[in-house]
């Protein structure tokens, strides 16, 4: 295969694919159901020009019918007037148009079964064309509801999909929270087992070992102080009830 002849293949395969995605079944339906509402009304008015014709040849042999009729008592006349000459001439001219009859009889006849012709295949058209329209419509339709089942499925797939990602990032986001519960409930034992620093408390390992022993002298300071207050206050209690005794009767 040459290289034009490749290259042509090439090109109608391209372009019978464009075409087909742009059509649109529906608008090629009802160009055809068009067309051949055209075409059957040309057939309409070809039955209408042939019937016209017809009627037109009958109009002229009824006319020929009365001339011949009028001749034919002409000649009578003329007979009976003993001119023999009128009544032969009149009798040629009805020979005449008889013959003229003869003609526009076949003419007739001839219109008048394309006539007939013409309205039975106008009448077999206008069947099948509406039989046409019917499986037409059908098939709109059901394009028409394939469309709309696609359409609805493409939007149900872009949801599907949507809602994975919203899915992915609420596992996530359920995740960073799990995480940061396990953090702050392991900060907490932490705290509470000691394991873990206090934060305001010096970084400095010396420092902080002064200031507890200074917050341990402080606090057994304030202890001695407590007890010698409690034990001075018991010593005024014991003295007062011992007067009291010597001063009873």
């Amino acid at each position: 295969m040459s290289l034009m002849r490749r290259l042509s293949m090439i090109f109608k395969s391209k372009a019978t694919r464009a075409l087909n995605d742009a059509e649109d079944p529906r608008e090629t339906l009802d160009y055809s159901y068009d067309r051949q509402l055209e075409l059957l009304q040309q057939m309409r008015r070809g039955v209408t020009d042939v019937a016209t014709a017809r009627k037109r040849v009958e109009l002229q042999a009824e006319q020929l019918q009365r001339s011949a009729h009028k001749l034919e008592d002409q000649a009578r006349q003329a007979l009976e007037q003993e001119r023999e000459d009128l009544a032969r001439e009149a009798l040629a001219r009805r020979a005449a148009i008889t013959s003229q009859a003869a003609e526009l009889k076949e003419q007739h006849d001839h219109l008048k079964g394309e006539e007939v012709k013409l309205v039975e295949a106008s009448r077999r058209l206008e069947a099948k064309i509406q039989a046409f329209r019917v499986r037409k419509e059908t098939v709109k339709a059901g394009y028409s509801a394939a469309e709309a089942q696609a359409q609805v499925g493409e939007a149900l797939s872009g949801i599907s999909e949507e809602m994975g990602d919203v899915g992915l990032a609420m596992q996530r986001a359920e995740d960073k929270v799990a995480a940061m519960q396990a953090r702050s409930g392991a900060v907490e034992e932490l705290m509470a087992s000691g394991g873990l620093d206090d934060l305001s408390s010096s970084s400095d390992p010396i420092q902080a070992e002064l200031d507890r022993v200074s917050t341990t002298s402080g606090v057994d300071s304030e202890l001695e102080k407590l007890k010698q207050e409690l034990g001075a206050g018991d010593k005024g209690d014991k003295k007062g009830l011992a007067s009291g005794a010597e001063g009873s009767p």
